[in-house]
């Protein structure tokens, strides 16, 4: 007779052992009394030992020489690099000719033209009276000269990101492999994508180019990707039932169903590659941001402020355009639409052949209007008056006197007394309270990376500022969130401001902060949370909007105030959003901490700066593997464990 046999149930620790987050901890403690003794012994000063740091200044010098040395004459440069650099240089040699071939009225009348089609008259308007601005400033040729880049740069990034989007969207396998590396791509710092280019290509605009190239093509791949997987199952199986082949389902179905996907990654790496080719000015591009730079260079706000304007308004002009042209799609055309194009096509030829045949391709100079002067009067007015001797409040350069002395310089110092086996303890317990065994190894050893290439004080003089950074921002940021997130009112003032400021590339903060609070770490610490604050502030109210509306009517039935609503429904429902927030933020204030060593920063940013101007490449790469180590680490510490279980890492 068949007996049946119960199968034994897992019984759940008794207790406070049941919290998982509790048994990690009790884990971590155990840990720790065991560890920190044994290492204590063995590491008594707590320095990052000589035995475990790797010297690779030698070998990466030596590599460098040959680089050089071979530029010319070895048969990977001469037949395929040096062929890349030729078709970048004529292409973006070509796109710049065209460009002042047509001249400022045609280009801007071909401008609007395409704002009008994509989007509607009021962006025409918007995006002619940009590029006006852009004249009107005397910034006509470095504005053309960043178009030029970025024509090539965007098409360039599309290609590879379709093709890559592709290869992820449809084979499970590649999707696999190519997504940690995305990953890795995306959270790394625009500065460290400078270096590898300048030791293959050199200084000019070959390197500007590729690294662009690199740094954008990233988000058209995942959108790309992220479109063909989301494409209705439904639609595939019908045309599947149709007899259709691989390729023509690829070309019916699945590109057509992720229209607006493929139009977000555009608009995504439009922006991206705009910040990335001002920032590759350091390498050579030329165009607006060389001239940001220079002026930042000499301390020259007016100079930075006028090529920084054409900056912003081409940036906010190509997000409106081709944001509005996806909101747009899937719409009917207006029935008169291929006679609206014709007459609208024929008046922007017809402005540009009247500006040739007039001999007014040029900007004219009487046209200028110089800001340079005024803004620098208002400068030294500013340190005259606002910079220290404020009655009660104190000055600028108080204040960043002030923070640096009270906030980040016992920061520095403190985390550079702490062991450097503490550090990584400290990293190890806060990645797997976030994430995973995995997540925490992963952060280890990009921590420890940075004391392996011997750069382990100025990485934590990099983690101070981030530190401190991120504190700032997260404080604004989730208050600013939060009103915006229980006051509509409040959340449509906001929102102009937000749009503005999530479009202008990360250079550009760097000027008004030089304006007023002068040069050195706090300047760049300033300019990273104004960078960060969009990010976390539209995170932290879309995760509290999206709270289900039934917890907080049974809140509010149960008599809790607003107060209790937020602090005991709102914050733990919304708790994966602010997880997210406080990452971004995190890497948004990396990326920008870094750019401050152009303006005093120091640390990281200081190497990399020092080592693209002096051509010591070795101190430039020691410090950007670092700057990549760096961002792994602090993006692994700070990833909410949903995110990354959602992208399967």
């Amino acid at each position: 007779m068949a007996t049946l046999t119960a199968t034994p149930r897992k019984t759940a620790p008794p207790g406070i052992l049941a919290n998982r987050a509790t048994r990690k901890l009790l884990t971590l403690g155990v840990l720790a009394a065991v560890l920190v003794p044994l290492a204590a012994a063995r590491w008594a000063n707590g320095t990052w030992p000589e035995a475990l740091t790797v010297d690779v200044s030698e070998p990466l010098g030596k590599a460098s020489d040959w680089i050089i040395d071979n530029r010319d004459s070895h048969p990977l440069f001469l037949h395929f690099l040096g062929h890349v650099s030729n078709v970048v240089v004529i292409a973006v040699r070509a796109v710049y000719l065209a460009l002042l071939a047509v001249g400022w009225a045609g280009v801007t009348a071909v401008s609007a033209l395409i704002a009008w089609r994509a989007a509607g008259i009021r962006l025409a308007l918007g995006t002619a009276t940009a590029f006006l601005a852009c004249g009107l400033l005397g910034m006509w040729v470095p504005t053309m000269q960043t178009l030029a880049l970025m024509v090539v740069a965007v098409a360039a990034s599309v290609l590879v990101g379709v093709f890559l989007g592709l290869a992820a969207g449809l084979s499970d396998r590649m999707d696999r492999v190519l997504r940690p590396v995305l990953d890795t791509m995306q959270v790394l710092p625009a500065f460290a994508y400078l270096l590898p280019v300048v030791l293959v290509f050199g200084i000019g605009v070959p390197a500007a180019v590729l690294a662009t190239v690199v740094y954008a093509a990233p988000p058209m791949a995942r959108l790309t990707a992220l479109g063909l997987r989301g494409a209705d199952k439904e639609v595939l199986e019908a045309v599947e039932s149709l007899g259709t082949t691989a390729r023509q389902r690829l070309l019916t179905a699945r590109i057509p169903l992720a229209r607006k996907e493929l139009l977000l990654g555009l608009n995504q790496t439009i922006m991206m590659a705009l910040s990335m080719a001002v920032i590759a000015s350091v390498i050579g591009a030329g165009g607006l941001g060389d001239r940001v730079y220079q002026a930042l260079a000499s301390v020259d706000v007016g100079a930075a402020l006028a090529a920084g304007i054409p900056i912003v308004l081409l940036a906010v002009v190509l997000d409106r355009v081709t944001g509005a042209a996806g909101a747009r799609l899937g719409q009917a055309p207006p029935p008169n639409a291929r006679a609206l194009w014709a007459y609208a096509g024929t008046a922007a030829v017809a402005v540009a052949v009247t500006g040739r045949l007039a001999d007014r391709l040029e900007w004219p100079d009487g046209w200028v209007l110089s800001i340079a002067e005024p803004v620098n009067r208002a400068v030294e007015w500013m340190t005259g008056h606002l910079y220290s001797g404020v009655p009660v409040i104190g000055g600028t350069a108080d204040w960043a006197g002030r923070f640096t002395t009270w906030v980040l310089d016992p920061l520095r110092d403190g985390l550079q007394w702490l062991p450097w086996w503490s550090v990584l303890l400290i990293v190890a317990a806060l990645a797997w309270l976030i994430g995973t065994w995995r997540t925490a190894l992963t952060a280890v050893l990009a921590m420890a990376a940075t004391g392996v290439l011997g750069v382990w004080k100025p990485s934590l003089d990099t983690l101070s500022q981030v530190l401190a950074a991120v504190a700032v921002t997260l404080v604004i940021g989730f208050a600013t969130g939060i009103a915006a997130a229980r006051s509509d009112r409040f959340a449509r003032l906001l929102r102009p401001v937000l749009d503005v400021f999530q479009t202008m590339p990360q250079f550009v903060y760097l000027i008004p902060v030089v304006a007023l609070f002068g040069v050195g770490r706090a300047p760049a610490v300033a300019a990273a949370i104004v960078y960060a604050l969009p990010a976390v502030v539209r995170i932290t109210t879309q995760g509290l909007r999206q709270v289900d509306p039934a917890a907080l009517e049974s809140a509010r039935s149960l008599g809790a105030t607003g107060a209790q609503q937020l602090r005991q429904v709102q914050l733990p429902l919304a708790r994966p959003a602010l997880l997210l927030a406080v990452n971004q933020g995190v890497v948004l204030v990396l990326a920008v901490v870094i750019i401050g060593g152009l303006v005093g920063g120091g640390a990281l940013g200081y190497d990399v700066v020092f080592g693209l101007a002096q051509g010591d490449l070795a101190t430039g790469l020691v410090a950007g593997a670092a700057i990549v180590c760096l961002g792994l680490m602090l993006d692994r510490v700070t990833q909410p464990t949903e995110r990354r279980t959602a992208k399967g890492a």
